[in-house]
């Protein structure tokens, strides 16, 4: 499958004449809890040429690959990338800590992580992570049975946001150093039972809802939820991005 995704960048920078200048794994095989038939979630960031930038006429600003059962690719444009890395956006900044990644201008994505722990707010961060799992638990996990991937949706997100809110910082992408955070013995053995099922079990399947998880998933939203409203909102200047952006488009050798 890499040598396919390889394919499919280098197909997407000749048909749409722009540079990838970063592109990863951003879905359940990068956080740690594939099923065995997953699909493969690329996500990628590119530069178009520069008079591109220099005109007036509105331009997309993603590419988007059509969905199949393997492949879900994806990509913004620098500018909306930066942009939305001012604004904290979560699923980004996850990106750029993917462990499984395609292509990369090792100095733009050195760039990018180098700024993140100063520009991630963890206010936004947080009520990002907490939104998630108010909207899976009280939608997708209230039933007789529930999507076993949902659980994890909603049991990682929960965990980045009690990150945030326990180490004010920004929190690891992948499931396995979120977990680190809980030390009880039952709530890691749920897990370990859960993570075992997943690894057998198609995407669709299903179980009873785990009561001991339930529980604590409605009481620890409570309580990141009061955290977060105590965080500060945090504002950084563009400056600097603005000179990132003008160099990786500066930078643009078809």
């Amino acid at each position: 499958m890499k040598e396919a995704i390889d394919q499919q960048i280098k197909a997407i920078e000749q048909n749409n004449q722009v540079r990838v200048l970063f592109a990863c794994e951003s879905g359940s095989r990068a956080w740690g809890f594939a099923s065995p038939d997953s699909d493969y979630d690329v996500r990628f960031i590119y530069a178009q040429l520069l008079n591109n930038y220099l005109s007036i006429r509105e331009r997309k600003d993603t590419i988007e690959l059509p969905v199949n059962q393997e492949l879900d690719v994806n990509g913004w444009d620098i500018r909306k990338t930066l942009q939305l890395f001012l604004k904290s956006n979560a699923p980004l900044y996850e990106w750029l800590q993917s462990p499984i990644v395609y292509k990369s201008d090792s100095n733009f994505s050195s760039e990018l992580k180098e700024l993140m722990p100063t520009y991630f707010s963890h206010r936004a961060g947080c009520h990002h992570y907490l939104s998630i799992v108010r909207n899976t638990f009280e939608n997708d996990l209230q039933g007789e049975q529930v999507k076993l991937k949902k659980y994890f949706y909603a049991l990682r997100s929960l965990l980045a946001g009690l990150w945030i809110v326990e180490n004010k910082s920004l929190p690891p992408m992948e499931f396995g150093q979120l977990r680190t955070l809980i030390t009880n013995n039952d709530w890691n053995e749920s897990i370990d039972n859960l993570l075992e099922h997943k690894k057998a079990a198609d995407e669709k399947a299903l179980i009873s809802p785990v009561a001991f998880l339930q529980e604590w998933i409605e009481k620890t939203l409570v309580y990141c939820k009061e955290k977060a409203d105590a965080l500060e909102p945090i504002k950084h200047d563009i400056a600097v991005l603005d000179t990132l952006f003008r160099k990786y488009i500066g930078n643009h050798d078809l």
